[in-house]
């Protein structure tokens, strides 16, 4: 139906024009939506051994609160619904699940992926072909982790790498500040109630994944 029809019709039966309606652009959607909205997104890693790892994880846009669910060199659909189960089944017992799942559109995150968060009642929302940005909180953390952990890190395996990932989101949730919280973490550690007051020059280091990463705190 051509535009001079629809314009013969309104003006036959008085009708006017349907108003314009303001259309939300994808950075006011993200901001407006945060506190419901989970992306996901796979990175690989190269082992000393020339063997691709594939890693899933996911991360919560309201806290940055970042999960990583499994590493696997054959990310087969079975193996992606499973992680998406596990993930799904510790969700559901909070008081706001999500309400959006983001991700983009490889071929790895199948229906049946798509379906564990549709039956919880997750709405799947896929970003536009080749636009990385789309889902920008999920390729930060990818540039994050490579920075501060993975490129100086020679992998062997799988299971050195689920370690390593394993300390290194630890630290990332519970204790490396974020600009977007107000250099607050994730997750911060409950502070110690010290019942007499201690030299605030004292402080103590720890060391993690063999002194790559340091965490600092008050000695008590």
């Amino acid at each position: 139906m051509s535009a001079s029809t629809i314009r013969t019709v309104l003006l036959g039966n008085r009708l006017q024009p349907a108003p314009r309606r303001p259309s939300t652009t994808w950075r006011a959607f993200l901001r407006a939506q945060a506190g419901g909205i989970i992306a996901t997104d796979f990175f690989t890693v190269e082992t000393v051994r020339l063997k691709t790892l594939y890693v899933l994880f996911f991360i919560e846009l309201g806290s940055r609160r970042v999960h990583v669910t499994g590493c696997t060199q054959h990310p087969s659909d079975a193996w992606v619904a499973q992680q998406a189960r596990q993930l799904s089944w510790s969700l559901a017992d909070r008081a706001s699940p999500p309400r959006f799942l983001i991700h983009d559109r490889d071929s790895k995150f199948s229906g049946s992926f798509d379906e564990v968060f549709r039956s919880e009642g997750i709405e799947i929302v896929r970003t536009p072909i080749q636009a990385p940005q789309a889902n920008a909180f999920a390729e930060r953390f990818v540039g994050t982790v490579r920075r501060e952990c993975l490129d100086w890190i020679l992998i062997t395996g799988r299971r050195q790498l689920e370690r390593a990932l394993h300390t290194y989101v630890d630290h990332y949730n519970g204790h490396r500040p974020h600009r977007g919280l107000g250099l607050v973490p994730p997750q911060p550690r409950p502070a110690l109630r010290l019942a007499a007051p201690t030299d605030p020059l004292r402080i103590r280091r720890r060391d993690r994944l063999g002194g790559l990463i340091h965490e600092y705190r008050a000695a008590a």
